[in-house]
């Protein structure tokens, strides 16, 4: 099905919609059908957004806190009305299950009313500038200032939360911020900036959009007057960009293959619910879902059973569906990335690990060793690898040997182990008996190692998009 976009031709630059040569498919993973024609954007229309943002960053930077939390409201407001739509919209672009669009839009939601709430808690302090004697009679104080023009660029899972977070903190620091979508995802996109430029609180330059390929991002991130680039995506493209981009600013979110370890004095069950909740969530695509359990020997056999069994309740099939927890993965090449993967991991399919339909079969696969892609690298979809290990100590050291430190979980009884869990393991967020996949998008989350650099969630990013003016004044 193809469908009409609620938004003008072309890409959001300057202060009008610009029109490109190009354009590119936007196809249902599902069945393989059009979606529609997505406008596709040049190196020379991302030079022309660069230039009006730095147009527009002056005007941006003085712009009225009440006017900069106006926008993120007015655009709160509109795609709550709209939320249903963009569920759809998300479902027939990602191909996610209909339940995981509903928690990103829900999200965005979030994302949107926690950074208009933090526009009022941008402010500095006052600074005892005495302690030294040449400082006697000086005031001091420090206040926040907008970091310039903001590059966001997104991964294709998430795509309206994702760039949510990048857009949302930007503009409540007071910075113009061009968005760069992931090529197979960029509609959802389009309209929230669509929502943002409608609101009259903002120059229309302050919020840009364009599309296209590497040659594209590559002239929005080594471009030496941007403040600060902040994208999401893979470890591999994510240091090309912050060699690029140096010596500007990047903040970098470039996934994991999440950890969860299960202790021996663990509620079992509870468990195997999480591992299938958190693993097989948006079919795997996510970079905190559920990749490697670690289980304590002594549980092994029964944790492994009912996981199985929990396993083979997992509906596959139509993402349209609200039943539907798996079904195809973004395009055919990571389908057939994941089944190579499988295939060389040399591990026992407990359950799964082939076809069902055009997509992949949720499957659990029992010892698989190191040096694996399915155990070291992330493998971003419905695949899940047990591993049992002699002890607590053991299984801790396991997930600290990965180069990645987004997110882990540990579940137990035990409250020494949760502290230790949260002590030991090397993660931007160690979660006790929940989903390592849990996020609040108003906390800080960010990884350690490969997993990124800097943390997200509006507070957190405004702090990044926003840089310290310290004033000394002798009266």
């Amino acid at each position: 099905m193809t469908i009409d976009t609620p938004w003008p031709a072309g890409l959001p630059i300057g202060d009008g919609w610009e029109e490109t040569a190009g354009t590119t498919d936007v196809i249902f993973p599902y069945d393989g059908t059009l979606v529609a024609k997505a406008p596709l954007g040049t190196p020379e229309q991302a030079r022309r957004a660069v230039e009006e943002a730095l147009a527009a960053a002056p005007a941006m930077a003085v712009l009225p806190s009440h006017a900069r939390r106006a926008a993120l409201t007015h655009a709160h407001d509109a795609l709550k009305d709209r939320r249903e739509e963009f569920e759809r919209l998300l479902v027939h672009e990602t191909g996610k299950p209909l339940i995981d669009c509903r928690v990103e839009v829900a999200r965005t939601l979030v994302t949107l009313a926690t950074a208009a709430e933090e526009v009022a808690r941008l402010h500095g302090e006052t600074v005892p500038l005495d302690l030294l004697p040449s400082g006697e009679g000086l005031v001091g104080f420090w206040t926040r200032r907008p970091i310039g023009v903001v590059v966001g660029i997104t991964g294709f899972n998430y795509p309206l939360l994702l760039a949510a977070h990048k857009i949302a903190p930007a503009i409540a620091a007071g910075c113009p911020v061009i968005v760069k979508p992931a090529p197979a995802t960029p509609l959802a996109t389009l309209w929230l900036v669509h929502l943002l430029r409608s609101a009259a609180a903002l120059p229309p330059a302050a919020v840009q959009l364009v599309t296209g390929d590497a040659d594209v991002g590559r002239t929005l991130v080594e471009d030496r007057r941007i403040g600060a680039v902040s994208f999401t995506g893979s470890a591999t493209a994510g240091h090309a960009i912050a060699r690029g981009a140096a010596p500007t600013k990047v903040l970098l979110e470039l996934g994991s293959n999440a950890a969860l370890v299960v202790a021996a004095d663990a509620d079992l069950e509870a468990a195997a619910d999480a591992v299938v909740r958190g693993g097989y969530y948006a079919s795997g695509q996510a970079c905190i879902s559920v990749q490697r359990v670690l289980v304590e020997e002594s549980v092994r056999e029964p944790f492994v059973s009912l996981l199985a069994d929990r396993v083979k309740g997992v509906t596959v099939g139509d993402p349209r569906l609200p039943g539907t927890r798996v079904a195809p993965l973004i395009d055919e090449a990571a389908t057939a990335r994941v089944l190579d993967w499988i295939a060389a991991s040399g591990a026992t399919a407990v359950i799964g690990g082939s076809r069902d339909g055009r997509a992949i079969a949720p499957t659990v696969l029992d010892g698989v060793a190191d040096g694996a892609a399915a155990w070291d690298e992330e493998i971003f979809g419905p695949v899940v690898c047990v591993r049992s290990v002699p002890g607590l100590d053991a299984a801790f050291a396991t997930v600290n040997t990965s180069r990645y430190g987004l997110h882990a979980a540990v579940f137990t009884r035990s409250l020494a182990t949760a502290f230790a869990a949260i002590e030991r393991i090397e993660a931007g967020g160690v979660v006790v008996n929940e989903v390592p996949g849990f996020r609040a998008d108003n906390m800080p989350y960010g990884g350690v190692k490969d997993s990124g650099i800097g943390r997200e969630g509006p507070r957190f990013a405004i702090e990044e998009f926003t840089v310290t003016r310290m004033a000394i004044i002798r009266p």
